[in-house]
């Protein structure tokens, strides 16, 4: 929640923050104050914020690190179901062997294959109908450093093996993704929130919970995943995102005048 606020608060207003902003927003959408006081602290000790003490109060810009961080992450969160070009076919195929001398690696390969939605039909394979994200793949090897354990090809499903849907089926949980995209569906339309806190913390909340779905929706072309209740739930999200933003900027300047010390 704290990088969602980051983010789509304080990233775009390029201004520093104190912490009782933060904590302002963090309290007013349910967090204890401890928590969101450790929050803050996690956050400086990973690099994406830096403070400057004012007395007995903390200052908060974004970093590099943290701004690369937030920047990439917005690309593929708000290009989710973007329309795309017709599906040519091909896909990308990589066989990673994990050495046992590199056996600590494996959750981090699986969480940055995950993110970059590919699916694990069987143990050692990864697929994506994205051929494009080739670079994206290759930096992920590299910085694993499992390159000299790897294969990675291009190209068409043969009838030799499993059919197109079978591999779908087998290398992503839709059903779950179904369900909470059906949650999102449910909770949010049709929603109007008062102008102010309200509209504030209801637009937070609901990006929040949108920059969740990257981590689980693999983004199917057409070709493979028709119908897809994801393509609806992007629609609506576009829409509130679109109507909520301005009143939401203008209410956070004002919280940020309210809540600097002095």
């Amino acid at each position: 929640m704290l990088i969602t606020v980051l983010a789509e608060l304080v990233h775009p207003n390029d201004q520093p923050v104190w912490t009782s902003s933060l904590l302002y927003m963090l309290v007013g959408m349910g967090i204890e104050q401890r928590t969101a006081r450790q929050a803050i602290s996690r956050a400086a000790a990973s690099g994406w914020i830096t403070g400057q003490r004012q007395g007995r109060e903390v200052r908060w810009e974004l970093t590099d690190s943290g701004k690369r961080l937030i920047e990439d992450g917005a690309k593929r969160v708000y290009s989710l179901h973007a329309d795309s070009e017709s599906w040519d076919g091909n896909w990308l195929i990589l066989l990673v062997t994990i050495p046992e001398a590199q056996r600590s690696v494996r959750k981090a390969l699986y969480t940055a294959l995950d993110w970059e939605g590919f699916g694990n039909p069987t143990p050692g394979v990864w697929v994506s109908p994205h051929a494009d994200r080739q670079p994206r793949a290759q930096k992920v090897i590299d910085e694993l450093e499992l390159k000299p354990s790897t294969l990675a090809f291009v190209g068409k499903a043969s009838a030799i093996g499993q059919s197109e849907q079978e591999i779908v089926d087998l290398s992503w949980d839709l059903d779950e993704v179904t369900a909470k995209y059906e949650e999102l569906l449910i909770r949010y339309s049709g929603m109007q929130p008062a102008p102010g806190d309200p509209l504030l913390f209801t637009h937070v909340k609901l990006t929040n919970e949108w920059q969740r779905f990257p981590f689980m929706d693999p983004q199917l072309p057409a070709e493979l995943l028709p119908n897809w209740i994801g393509r609806r739930a992007a629609v609506l999200f576009h829409q509130l995102r679109e109507a909520w933003y301005e009143d939401a900027q203008q209410r956070w300047r004002e919280v940020v005048k309210e809540t600097s010390p002095g």
